[in-house]
């Protein structure tokens, strides 16, 4: 039986894969896999191993409960937790993707070098910080109509291209090309549509940033030029997701599949795991529900993009190149084939704080990086380096094709805001170099560099096991939070 404050025995695969047993809980269907090293191991919280456990007891789970690298204790699910439902058989849970469905990060390259930059950082950021609306109250610059609005929750990044907000490169180098086209009918709710209106196209708050970035160290030079990334160039990373739309979505579909969980008999360790079986209405609706969230959270970091674009020009001119490298989600659930017991199947993928990281020859991947493998963002915190990997062969194996999607925090934000204090957090930056703007001193406080694990350990993990290669590690010389 499970006991909740005692670590029990993993079993040892390797250095880097630690299995929690099938008995460890008496319901669980499958053994729960956990992708630490040995120091990630020691860090371990109680809370993600249970969390973890406690997913292996859903229905039509295949293969394992997973955490990644990264994973530390969130709603249901840890928040770096990947499962797979089988697609007739199984679950959907909102548990599994999060609140702010689609939270992702995208990558702009640009032939910008730190010396083209440094010199105007201050008001760059400054500048960004102001184009870029961020914090709990931002309103966006956009005024959209319903009709609008509806269009964006369905065409998602496509509509801001076709308003003008990108280029139709910038839709190749998304996942999914920026917009998973919906399974059902639209149905948002007013409240959705009252949230999603004001904040399209703003950055938001937590740990959400836009940072300015130099490309420090180059670990594939092959891989790294077929992404156009070379050592010293500037890069801006945008990491934000779908906003009060998304957190409503998955509020209101909680509450209807808390009552399907009862009505379809699914017995829940946790009541935060509400679920549906996924072909049932409530399931299919909460998916619609839900990729209608990932396409505002694609059209709002494309919005964000064309601002950037835009402030970028005003200090270096029109002609400087700002090519979109990669977009991809960390918080969503997905259809997708896999290889299970040597067959291929159709599964429910949930990636939930975890990023996809499909290889070399995959059909999903862009044709401009099929060759080598799909870019894998992995970002850190104000103060550490952020990853941009590819995807291996080995994660399809692994991982459902999954891995990290960040540092991951060891902290509360109540505790870092005790300890920390925002303008020292500031002069500390500072004197590394960095430059940055909040709304708050306590936004920088609760960010704190020191409240994350150390990307550079959790990104080692997921590149030994051959999920993901690390391809370049970019640094922050600027940042912008809400």
């Amino acid at each position: 039986m499970q006991q909740k404050g005692k670590m029990p025995k993993l079993n040892r695969v390797t250095d880097y894969i630690w299995d929690i047993p099938i008995d460890y809980m008496e319901k669980m269907r499958v053994p729960g896999r956990l992708f630490l090293s040995p120091t990630l191991l020691k860090g371990l919280e109680i809370g993600t191993l249970n969390q973890t456990a406690n997913v292996a007891t859903l229905p039509g789970i295949q293969k394992y409960s997973m955490a990644m690298p990264d994973a530390h204790p969130g709603y249901g699910f840890p928040i770096g937790g990947v499962a797979a439902f089988d697609s007739e058989e199984g679950v959907i849970s909102p548990g599994g993707v999060g609140f702010d469905i689609n939270c992702g990060v995208r990558v702009i390259r640009t032939n910008l070098t730190e010396n083209d930059v440094r010199p105007k950082i201050r008001k760059l950021v400054d500048a960004l910080f102001r184009n870029v609306p961020s914090g709990v109250g931002a309103k966006s610059k956009l005024k959209v109509s319903d009709s609008e609005l509806r269009s964006v929750f369905e065409d998602g990044a496509g509509w801001a291209v076709e308003q003008g907000y990108g280029v139709s490169e910038d839709l190749e180098h998304c996942e999914e090309n920026g917009r998973i086209e919906l399974p059902g009918e639209l149905k948002v709710s007013d409240k959705v549509m009252k949230r999603g209106r004001p904040q399209l196209g703003t950055l938001g708050s937590g740990n959400h940033f836009l940072e300015v970035q130099c490309v420090r160290e180059i670990y594939d030079h092959n891989i790294a030029d077929a992404f156009g990334i070379h050592k010293g160039d500037i890069t801006i990373m945008i990491h934000c997701g779908s906003r009060g739309a998304g957190h409503q979505i998955c509020t209101e579909h909680l509450r209807v599949l808390e009552k399907a969980s009862r009505k379809y008999e699914i017995e829940l360790v946790d009541r935060q795991l509400a679920c549906a079986p996924v072909q049932s209405k409530e399931g299919q609706e909460y998916f619609t529900a839900m990729c209608a969230g990932a396409n505002y959270a694609w059209a709002n970091r494309q919005v964000i993009t064309h601002w950037v674009r835009e402030t970028f020009q005003r200090f270096f001119g029109s002609d400087i190149e700002m090519d979109l490298v990669y977009d991809v989600a960390h918080n969503v659930a997905k259809l997708e084939e896999h290889t299970i017991d040597g067959k291929p199947k159709m599964v429910y993928v949930h990636r939930k704080g975890a990023t996809r990281a499909f290889p070399a020859g995959h059909p999903d991947v862009p044709k401009a990086y099929r060759s080598v493998g799909q870019p894998v963002l992995i970002p850190g915190s104000m103060g550490t380096p952020s990853y941009i990997l590819c995807g291996m062969e080995r994660a399809m194996e692994l991982t459902f094709g999954s891995a990290c999607h960040g540092a991951g925090r060891v902290g509360s934000r109540k505790a870092a805001i005790r300890k920390y204090k925002g303008e020292q957090i500031e002069k500390e930056l500072l004197a590394k170099g960095i430059t940055v703007k909040a709304t708050h001193p306590s936004v920088l406080a609760e960010e704190a560099p020191a409240v994350y694990k150390s990307s550079a350990d959790v990104v080692d993990v997921v590149h030994r096991l051959g999920v993901a290669c690390k391809v370049a590690q970019v640094v922050p010389i600027g940042v912008a939070k809400g």
